[in-house]
């Protein structure tokens, strides 16, 4: 049998006399380890990328002895960015994909959330999996699934369409291509967006159903006048993740640009940045372009975050 060796009085002095850790320190010891990853994967490339929208390529020397060579060049690499027609008209695509997706997807998203919340409804729980399930399939499947399914050789819809006489329909020529690419974003967002109104929907007391019943509400009075104004926080929240993965648009036209010619290497801001950094290695160029995009994206999201504090609480929080 083995005895406990029992600390000696000196040790347990010293470990009496140790100094607590001082209370202040204490937060920042939790924080430290996000700070630093905070720092390192956040700050430092943000940091680097607007290093490098001020550097550019010149040519030292003349002739044909001429040499490329790397230095400040300023507002130079901004000033092309905003000049670009090619990264304007990309910006002018994007808001009119960003006017046709976000409602379809925000109004769907709430009807979805609206119905599953009805107490009537059956098979809840397959219905919110069976909606949110698009939602796990990756961008760039959900993109060439759709594709094949909007190219006229393959789609079921053309066949039906030509049957029926009315010809065959392109669904990725202009003004068609956005539809077709906001009806992606429909099928694969909806479920996101869904249950994050369904979770807010779940959290209201169902006194106020019970008080508004007894009152002779209906279930569509209810929705409308009591569900509604209260998941008010989680349909701007989603609609702010809406106008910031519009602004984000690449995979979808990148992965689409096969099936048509109708999409350009530059027809979204991130196709002209992904050029410009990769193909005509301009490196400064890329990195103003992305700030700019990164700026317009952050002052487009608060003037929506603005517009809908003030119109759905009446006031600033």
């Amino acid at each position: 049998m083995t005895l406990l060796q029992q600390p000696t009085p000196a040790a347990a002095s010293r470990r009496r006399r140790r100094p607590p850790l001082p209370r202040a320190v204490a937060p920042w010891a939790f924080v430290a380890p996000a700070a630093v990853f905070f720092t390192l994967f956040l700050l430092l490339p943000i940091a680097y990328a607007l290093w490098l929208s001020f550097r550019g390529y010149r040519v030292s020397g003349g002739g044909a002895f001429g040499r490329r060579v790397e230095g400040f060049v300023g507002l130079e690499n901004y000033t092309s960015a905003l000049t670009d027609p090619e990264f304007l008209a990309g910006l002018g695509r994007v808001l009119v994909y960003g006017c046709i997706s976000i409602p379809l997807v925000l109004g769907f998203a709430l009807l979805f959330a609206l119905l599953l919340d009805t107490p009537a409804v059956r098979a809840r729980s397959f219905s919110r999996t069976a909606i949110f399930m698009p939602y796990a399939v990756p961008g760039v499947i959900a993109t060439l699934l759709w594709g094949f399914m909007y190219l006229p050789s393959t789609s079921p819809v053309n066949y039906i369409a030509t049957w029926l006489g009315a010809g065959p329909l392109d669904f990725l020529s202009t003004p068609f291509l956005y539809f077709s690419m906001a009806n992606i974003a429909l099928w694969s967002g909806v479920g996101f967006n869904m249950i994050v109104i369904y979770t807010s929907l779940r959290s209201i007391p169902t006194e106020i159903y019970e008080a508004a019943r007894i009152d002779g509400a209906t279930e569509r009075q209810i929705a409308l006048r009591i569900k509604v104004p209260l998941v008010a926080p989680a349909l701007v929240l989603t609609g702010l993740f809406s106008v910031i993965g519009t602004f984000q648009l690449y995979s979808e036209p990148a992965t689409l640009r096969p099936f048509t010619s109708t999409i350009s290497s530059t027809w979204v801001p991130l196709m002209k940045i992904y050029q410009e950094a990769f193909d005509n290695d301009n490196l400064g160029g890329a990195a103003a372009a992305s700030v700019v995009l990164a700026v317009g994206t952050l002052l487009l999201s608060s003037v929506v975050l603005r517009f809908f504090q003030r119109t759905t609480f009446g006031g600033d929080r």
